[in-house]
């Protein structure tokens, strides 16, 4: 469904991301873990289009998307959550899922959100800006949702969230990637959430991927000390 080739990504002259290389199957959850600065959000950003990048390829059911820009991104398919949600504070919860929708807007898509999110529902006209830490990512989730994706880019969704409802937006992507058969990426650093929600996990670290396991197989302890160091 989503395959990474040999990834190059730099600011200028400094090289974040040397060489990295990765694919995620259809229906898969897949878990990027690692410690602050070691280029998730570079990676992430450069996925969806918001940094160019250097060498290698980045392509979405078999087509190469590397170097169209982000909305052309999300046309294909590629949805993206950034770091910090990024809602539109001023626009009410229905305003800010519909914001995204090219075109007519469909109610039934709309009503879909809500029942994954019963909270939006009874926030719809609340701006955007007063709803908590948690119901905000509950609505950038949505909100990405509604370009009807088939990959969704979740860049660190747990960060400023209280644990109960990390455990409920954990529940959320499991229950969205059975029902839509979505590939969902998530950068993260809170190991607990990852192992609750993916299928795979894979550490990255100064813009490499060093370790990868399914599920299954993951020793967390060793992972916990990588984050650690």
């Amino acid at each position: 469904m989503f395959d990474v080739k040999n990834l190059k990504v730099a600011y200028g002259q400094s090289v974040v991301i040397p060489d990295l290389s990765f694919s995620a199957a259809e229906s898969e959850i897949l878990g990027i873990v690692g410690r602050n600065g070691m280029g998730k959000t570079t990676l992430f950003r450069s996925l969806i289009g918001m940094i160019p990048t250097v060498d290698g390829t980045v392509t979405i059911k078999g087509k190469e998307i590397t170097h169209k820009p982000s909305y052309k991104r999300v046309s294909e398919g590629v949805a993206f959550v950034p770091q910090g949600r990024m809602i539109f504070p001023y626009l009410s919860v229905y305003e800010n899922l519909i914001s995204g929708v090219k075109g007519g807007v469909s109610e039934e898509a709309v009503n879909e959100i809500y029942a994954l999110f019963p909270v939006l529902r009874d926030m719809k006209n609340r701006k955007g800006g007063n709803l908590s830490g948690g119901q905000q990512q509950q609505l950038a989730i949505g909100r990405a949702l509604m370009t009807n994706p088939s990959v969704l880019l979740l860049d660190e969704p747990t960060e400023g969230i209280q644990p109960s409802i990390i455990k409920d937006i954990s529940k959320s992507l499991r229950e969205i990637r059975d029902m839509k058969k979505l590939t969902i990426i998530v950068s993260e650093q809170v190991l607990s959430f990852v192992l609750d929600t993916c299928d795979r996990i894979a550490v990255i670290d100064k813009g490499k991927l060093i370790r990868e396991d399914k599920r299954d197989a993951v020793d967390a302890a060793k992972i916990k000390a990588m984050l650690a160091v």
